[in-house]
C-alpha cells in the first residue's frame, strides 16, 4: 500500500521503520530538514520538506492515490487540517493524533465529520493500559480480543510458583484450567512453546484465556492476585488525569502529588473524589509522609524519564506491600537497560500510538477471506498475538488443524464460535464467522490469515 506518514518525530519514525520493512510503500513529509535526512539514510522512504496544511504540498507527496494518511505532527490542529485535506483530495483512509484533552468529546465528531478512520490520544491511549495493569497486578501486560471476551496476560513466574519446573501439559493434566501458554521468553530467547515444554522460574509467559478465568490460573500456581486498592500517582499531567479518572471508575483510591500549585488547583477541579498533595515528587521525605511504603499502586508520569525512573526504583525499594509499579517512559531507548531494572509495567505513550496505528494498517491489508480485528505486540518480543474474523474465501476453513501444513513459529491459541469459546485440539478446525486468536513470531508479517499456512 501506499502510505503518507507527516511527522517525523518518534511515533512517525516508529511507523516508518515498520511499514517499509513490511514492504509499503511509504513517503514522510515534515518541515524539519535535518529529521529528513536522518529518516532517508535509515529506511526505504521517500522524505520530503513541507508543510501538513499544505494542499500543494501534500500533493506532491502523492496524496491523490495513496492508500493511507498518517498525521503525527507535534499539532492536533495540522493534523486534523492535513486530514481533511486528504480526504477531500484523494480516496484514502486518515489518521490523525490528536492530544488535547479539550477535543476529547468530539473524537466521534472529528471521525464522522472529517471522514477519519482514527483519531487517536496517546496519552489516553497510555492511560487505558496503565490502568488495566492496575486492575490486574500480577501481570506485565493485558490485552483483550474478542471484545472482552478473550484475554491476553504477560507475567514473570516466580521461584515459588508450582509451575516453575513443569511441562505446560501440566496446566492441563493437573490443574484442569483451560489457560493456554501461547510465549515464553527466558533472557533474549523467544519461543512459541509446545505442551512438552518445561518453564522456570523467572520466564516471561504469555497466556490466553476466558475473561475471568486468570484469577484461578494464577491463584492455582501460587501466585497472588490481590486487586490494587489504593495508587499514588508523582505528576499531575494529562496522563495522570486520564489515569486517576479510569481509576476511580473502578472504585480504587488515588492520591496525586504535583509541585505545581495551578496544576494542583485544576486536578481538584476535575477529580474531586482524588486526593491531591501539593509537592515535589522527588523529595523522599514527603514521599514516605504520604504513604509510599504502604500502597498497592504506585507510577511516576512526570514529564522526565529520569524522574520517572530513580522514582519508581525508590518506591519499589521501600515499598513493604510489594507495590505494583508502572513506569512511563518516553523518550530514553537504551531497551536492554530499562528491562534489567526493577521498574515494573514500563508504558511508553509514543509506543503505544504507533502500535495502535500499524494495527490498524495490517488490518486493511487482509482480504475479505479473513479480516484482521486487532493486532498487538507481546511486551519484549519479537511476538505477535492477531485476532481475524473469517470471511468466506479462507482457505483453512473446515480443515482438522492436525491436517494443515501451519509455518514454524504459529500457535492458534483461541476461537470464540457463538458464545463459545474454546481452545482447539488438532481436531477441532476453523470456520466461516469464527473469532480466531493466533500467535507467531514478527517474522512472518501476517496480514492474513492465510499467510499462516505454507505455500
Amino acid at each position: 500500500m501506499k502510505i503518507i506518514i507527516v511527522g517525523c518525530g518518534k511515533v512517525g519514525g516508529t511507523l516508518a521503520k515498520q511499514l517499509c520493512s513490511e514492504g509499503h510503500d511509504v513517503t514522510v513529509l515534515d518541515k524539519d530538514a535535518s529529521k529528513l535526512r536522518a529518516m532517508s539514510s535509515g529506511y526505504d522512504v521517500l522524505a520530503l520538506e513541507g508543510d501538513a496544511s499544505s494542499y500543494s504540498d501534500l500533493k506532491e507527496a502523492g496524496v491523490e492515490d495513496a492508500d493511507i494518511l498518517i498525521a503525527v505532527t507535534d499539532s492536533d490542529e495540522k493534523n486534523l487540517l492535513c486530514c481533511l485535506i486528504g480526504r477531500k483530495t484523494g480516496n484514502l483512509k486518515a489518521i490523525a493524533r490528536v492530544r488535547n484533552p479539550v477535543y476529547n468529546s468530539e473524537v466521534e465528531f472529528f471521525r464522522k465529520g472529517f471522514g477519519l478512520a482514527m483519531v487517536i490520544n496517546p496519552e489516553m491511549a497510555a492511560a487505558s493500559e496503565i490502568a488495566r495493569m492496575f486492575r490486574f497486578p500480577s501481570a506485565i501486560n493485558i490485552e483483550t480480543f474478542a471484545k472482552g471476551h478473550i484475554e491476553l496476560l504477560t507475567f514473570h513466574l516466580p521461584e515459588h510458583s508450582k509451575l516453575a519446573g513443569k511441562p505446560l501439559t501440566y496446566i492441563h493434566s493437573k490443574l484442569h484450567t483451560d489457560v493456554l501458554v501461547v510465549m515464553v521468553k527466558r533472557g533474549d530467547q523467544v519461543t512459541i512453546p509446545s505442551g512438552d515444554f518445561v518453564v522456570q522460574a523467572g520466564d516471561v509467559l504469555s497466556i490466553v484465556t476466558g475473561h475471568g478465568q486468570a484469577h484461578d490460573f494464577f491463584g492455582k500456581i501460587g501466585i497472588e492476585t490481590n486487586r490494587v486498592k489504593n495508587v499514588m500517582i508523582v505528576g499531575g499531567g494529562k496522563v495522570t488525569y486520564y489515569v486517576a479518572k479510569k481509576l476511580i471508575e473502578n472504585g480504587i483510591s488515588v492520591k496525586i502529588i504535583e509541585r505545581d500549585r495551578t496544576k494542583c488547583d485544576e486536578l481538584s477541579d476535575l477529580l474531586p473524589r482524588a486526593e491531591i498533595i501539593h509537592g515535589d515528587g522527588i523529595d523522599e521525605d514527603l514521599l514516605l509522609e504520604e504513604g509510599i511504603e504502604v500502597v498497592d499502586g504506585f507510577t511516576a508520569l512526570t514529564g522526565l524519564d529520569e524522574q520517572n525512573i530513580m522514582i519508581g526504583l525508590f518506591a519499589k525499594s521501600v515499598s513493604k506491600s510489594n507495590v505494583k509499579l508502572v513506569t512511563k517512559i518516553t523518550k530514553i531507548s537504551f531497551d536492554d537497560v530499562i528491562a534489567g531494572l526493577n521498574l515494573g509495567s514500563i508504558v511508553n505513550p509514543k509506543e503505544i500510538t504507533a502500535d495502535y496505528i500499524l494495527q490498524f494498517v495490517r488490518s486493511m491489508q487482509a482480504s475479505v477471506g479473513s479480516e484482521m480485528e486487532n493486532l498487538y505486540k507481546l511486551p519484549d518480543s519479537n511476538a505477535e498475538a492477531m485476532e481475524f474474523h473469517i470471511g468466506e474465501q479462507c482457505k483453512a476453513c473446515d480443515i482438522p488443524l492436525q491436517k494443515l501444513r501451519l509455518k514454524k513459529n504459529i500457535l492458534i491459541a483461541k476461537i470464540y464460535r457463538g458464545d463459545h469459546l474454546f481452545t482447539p485440539t488438532g481436531s477441532d478446525y476453523m470456520q466461516v464467522g469464527d473469532t480466531v486468536v493466533l500467535v507467531a513470531l514478527r517474522e512472518h508479517k501476517i496480514t492474513n490469515l492465510d499467510d499462516i499456512l505454507e505455500s
